[in-house]
């Protein structure tokens, strides 16, 4: 091999490697590029992420503004009669009216027990519509009428209807002088009634073990029904068949467990002389009782 050759050989190897160099050169130098790059991406978003967090206060440090109080009414205003009456939220016309001192004549509503509208006897006015007293809430601005003639007729004969349909005998009953039926038959003064009398043929079951129940006497108020039970709840009387043939009984298994105050309470809570305790006859004599001395919501009026 000449020398010439030689020389070339060796000028195109070098030249091979300078250009690998080059390339190398620049690879290094590009990735350099994109590391720089992205140092400089990371500590970008590091100072805003930091710069946010400065702007932004840590949750405890902020002061929440205390939720407004809720404004309640202290009492609802109403009128019955054109009276000025005040009236807690969800207390019946009935109780409101009592608080008040304002009567309102009822035969199934008693005192501590769930109301249920069954007598009508409560019936009252409220924007020209009749309504049962004892299960109508009062509301704000409400205006009621209830010793309007309209009303009192309409109780009237309600509580006529109730002496025809029956057969009351208020001298020889144990209950005459706290009978709510009575009494309200003396405030409504009633006569000779506007109806015939019916006569109905009803029983009278004395075989119960400490009551009497006498069906010619029952308004079928359910008042038995719903609040004398026993400890665990169960009902002790019932209504049986239906409409003007219903009648009251008890269960028997339940009447003959029932205590002696249990007994009295069903015969005292009963509006009528319907159920009557065993061995307790004119405890109080005529003359003495709840409404000798004075008549039926007197207790009620201012």
């Amino acid at each position: 091999m000449s020398k010439s050759t030689i020389r070339k050989k060796v000028k195109s190897a070098m030249k091979k490697k300078a250009k690998s160099a080059i390339k190398n050169k620049g690879k290094s130098a590009a990735k350099s590029s994109v590391k720089s790059a992205a140092r400089s991406r990371v500590k970008s978003s590091a100072a805003g992420r930091a710069g946010s967090a400065a702007k932004k206060k840590p949750r405890s440090a902020v002061k929440r503004k205390a939720a407004a109080p809720v404004k309640t009414k202290s009492a609802l205003r109403f009128e019955i009669d054109g009276k000025a009456c005040k009236a807690r939220a969800g207390q019946t016309i009935l109780d409101a009216a009592r608080d008040n001192g304002i009567y309102i004549p009822v035969l199934c509503f008693y005192k501590g027990m769930k109301p249920a509208g069954i007598c009508r006897m409560c019936t009252v006015k409220v924007g020209g519509r009749n309504m049962a007293a004892c299960t109508t809430p009062v509301a704000e601005g409400m205006i009621i009428e209830n010793a309007i003639p309209e009303l009192e007729d309409m109780r009237k004969a309600m509580v006529e209807m109730l002496f025809v349909e029956g057969n009351h005998m208020c001298p020889t009953c144990e209950k005459s002088g706290n009978c709510d039926l009575q009494a309200l038959g003396y405030r409504y003064q009633l006569l000779a009634p506007r109806f015939p009398y019916m006569f109905p043929q009803r029983n009278i079951d004395a075989t119960y073990s400490k009551i009497m129940i006498d069906n010619n006497r029952c308004v079928q108020c359910r008042r038995c029904v719903r609040g004398i039970t026993t400890k665990d709840g169960r009902n002790i009387f019932a209504m049986t068949k239906r409409s003007g043939k219903s009648t009251i009984v008890a269960d028997r298994e339940l009447e003959a467990k029932m205590p002696d105050d249990l007994a009295r309470k069903a015969m005292d809570q009963c509006p009528v002389g319907a159920i009557l305790k065993k061995e307790v006859g004119f405890a109080v004599p005529i003359g003495k009782r709840k409404y000798d001395a004075k008549p039926i919501g007197s207790e009620i009026h201012n």
